[in-house]
């Protein structure tokens, strides 16, 4: 039976009124007769204002680790809301909470908060940057960091013509200088050759290497542990700060994150999505001679950052991730889901 969007549709047209595309981020516009506007999510599923329901497989493209509505964290995130909600101090759950990550990946000898991707992303770049004192960084194509002027940029390979060169860089969206793509170097996953080259080339220019080992938005397309490790001594090579990018892989992929799969420590890592269930909060962390320059030169901050409410569901998800099975159980629903895919091409002759 086909779904009805009908209640959706008549709620787009009067949304659209006041809101742009009838939404607030451009990713959750499907089209004017498409998009589809949430009544609830509990666990894997979601019902929409039509009553339709969903098995949602992107779990609010990546945050809800644990499932819609889960009673543990709603809990704890309940008890925060009791505290205050956002004071211009800080808590004693902050160390708490950075401690457990700091337990959970290595890498992350000093932490700091803010609220998404986004903000965790440009305050690793600029620690990078302040660190090397070197304004230009790298991007591996495919990449997702955010929606910030820096890493808004993509190789054109439609427009690209091989016998010339590399693809022309163009910007992700308007309203992006197009001076800032002069800091932005990219180069090619899987290709350490020409990682090197760039490298040997522009070195004196280039403080960041910023990669995301597993393109969340590519299709999950991986880094090889081979190039990883060697884009890892490269960057030391050419005294060049390597931030690896988990927003989407961190405390998924493995409890380390992505990692402790691939066995590496990068210099500064960002985290989001998995860390508090679905509440807004992200990390930067990494080397304590990097994160100490923060109050000594480099700033960072923000009025919502460490909210009693999302730094209380933090605390509650990461404790549940790091000493349950969770993740093991959600890696065994994915190799069950692997294989049922498997068994549907092979079954039509799909390669």
């Amino acid at each position: 039976m086909r779904r009805s969007l009908e209640r959706s549709n008549r709620h787009f047209k009067k949304a659209n009124r006041k809101l742009p595309l009838g939404v607030s981020s451009n990713f959750r516009y499907w089209g004017p007769e498409k998009t589809i506007y949430v009544d609830h999510g509990r666990g894997g599923r979601i019902i929409d204002i039509d009553s339709n329901e969903y098995v949602d497989y992107r779990m609010g493209y990546g945050p809800g680790i644990l499932g819609y509505a889960d009673k543990r964290v709603d809990e704890a995130a309940r008890a925060g809301m009791e505290i205050g909600g956002v004071f211009a101090l800080s808590t004693e759950r902050e160390y708490e909470v950075a401690k457990r990550i700091s337990k959970m990946v290595p890498a992350a000898e000093l932490v700091r908060f803010s609220n998404s991707g986004t903000e965790a992303v440009m305050a690793a770049l600029r620690l990078a940057k302040a660190f090397t004192g070197k304004d230009s960084h790298i991007i591996v194509e495919g990449g997702y960091h955010g929606v910030f002027d820096a890493v808004l940029w993509y190789a054109d390979i439609e427009e690209w013509d091989a016998a010339i060169g590399d693809p022309p860089i163009e910007a992700d969206s308007g309203g992006v200088p197009q001076m800032m793509q002069k800091l932005a170097h990219f180069t090619p996953l899987n290709d350490a050759d020409y990682l090197e080259d760039l490298l040997k080339r522009h070195h004196k220019h280039i403080g960041a290497f910023l990669i995301e080992p597993i393109m969340g938005n590519c299709c999950s397309t991986t880094a090889t542990v081979e190039y990883v490790h060697a884009a890892r001594d490269l960057c030391e090579k050419y005294d060049v700060i390597m931030i690896v990018d988990e927003v989407k892989t961190g405390f998924r992929v493995a409890r380390g994150g992505v990692q402790e799969l691939m066995d590496f420590k990068a210099d500064l890592s960002t985290f989001a999505k998995a860390v508090a269930n679905g509440y807004p909060i992200s990390v930067v962390a990494g080397r304590e001679d990097i994160m100490r320059q923060l109050g000594d030169g480099v700033i960072h901050g923000g009025t919502y950052t460490c909210h009693s409410v999302a730094l209380a569901a933090a605390e509650r998800t990461l404790q549940i991730l790091d000493e349950t099975d969770a993740l093991e159980t959600i890696a065994a629903y994915g190799t069950a889901l692997q294989s049922g895919m498997s068994r549907i091409l092979d079954s039509r002759g799909i390669a």
